[in-house]
């Protein structure tokens, strides 16, 4: 059934429903897109349901090319086996975190027992248990809370990845945090170990990723303070991000625009200050109907297939790029919200 109009009148009822999903002989598949989040929030979820099922089982969709997750998954100790769709024979509950089954392909024809997230809530999809809060800064805080309302005491390692999730996906709290991540923050702070965590946050790049910037600082173009670069093939899809988070640093700046290809699939990376503008709906009114596309205010992603652009991926350039923002921005302009 479709449980979006349930209401809640405390964390304690919303945390009891939630566990009594979940039978002894189940074998539960926590399903994540991993980055720091979703990994620290699939780590909570499974020692949340330790000793209540028969096995639990971290599953990622996504292939773990970042560095910072590579360290974050090894020196945490964070056990994981890739996803495949065999995988759901044998699981009879699965539970999406960090995400919704609108946001990848390859959750869509899934039956979720729960989806936990802090994504703004899409539609056409149903679960068994749904809590989605957009207003948090990171769903590893909506996790803290489940773990404090069963005063369940997390771990050296637990408190670690929860810190880090929060931090990665809050920006360090320069963005998206509110007064629930500061406070999971606080109480975790006492638990976490600060060598681990430091260990993680320094491992940013491999030297043979070094050459992605120089490609992006030499196709970059700034029109009226947007900056865009397209960058071609890259190994892996977290290097736009960095890239991305690297121009939103420049000053005078208001969108930041990187591009990539993945798999023959174009993938963008949208940044802004969140301030009258809305990197998650911009993202949505200009792709949602030829791919994969959200976020939040301040960033979002898209995912395309070339061929829904009719272009072909070995022509694209920075100037075909700039291309697929125009409408927005003229409308935009016309409307003077810019």
């Amino acid at each position: 059934m479709n449980n979006k109009k349930l209401k809640f009148k405390s964390n304690k009822e919303r945390v009891n429903y939630f566990l009594k999903l979940f039978r002894k002989e189940d074998r539960v598949l926590i399903l994540i897109w991993a980055d720091p989040d979703a990994l620290a929030g699939a780590l909570a979820l499974k020692r949340i349901l330790q000793n209540k099922v028969e096995k639990i089982t971290i599953s990622n969709v996504n292939e773990i090319k970042r560095l910072n997750n590579q360290v974050m998954i090894e020196i945490l100790k964070i056990p994981m086996v890739k996803f495949v769709p065999q995988l759901l024979e044998f699981y009879n509950k699965v539970i999406l975190v960090d995400s919704q089954p609108a946001h990848r392909e390859e959750f869509k024809n899934i039956k979720f027992t729960a989806v936990i997230d802090h994504h703004p809530l899409t539609n056409g999809w149903e679960s068994d248990y749904i809590d989605i809060r957009p207003n948090y800064g990171a769903t590893s805080t909506i996790l803290f809370e489940y773990l404090k309302t069963l005063k369940i005491k997390p771990s050296v390692y637990l408190a670690t990845a929860l810190i880090y999730g929060i931090k990665a996906d809050t920006d360090n709290f320069e963005k998206s945090a509110q007064l629930q991540d500061v406070i999971a923050f606080q109480k975790l702070y006492k638990k976490m170990n600060k060598h681990l965590l430091s260990k993680i946050e320094s491992a940013h790049l491999k030297r043979s990723e070094l050459k992605y910037f120089k490609i992006a600082l030499d196709n970059l173009k700034i029109q009226k303070g947007k900056i865009f670069s397209y960058i071609g093939k890259v190994s892996n899809t977290d290097i736009l991000v960095l890239i991305a988070d690297f121009f939103n640093k420049v000053a005078d700046t208001s969108w930041i625009f990187v591009g990539g290809e993945y798999k023959k699939n174009l993938i963008i990376i949208i940044r802004c200050d969140g301030y009258k503008k809305d990197a998650g709906k911009l993202a949505k009114r200009l792709f949602k109907d030829i791919g994969l596309a959200g976020g939040h205010r301040e960033k979002a992603r898209a995912e395309i297939q070339f061929s829904n652009l009719n272009l072909e991926s070995d022509k694209f350039d920075t100037l075909q790029f700039i291309k697929l923002f125009e409408k927005y921005f003229r409308s935009k302009a016309k409307k003077k919200e810019i």
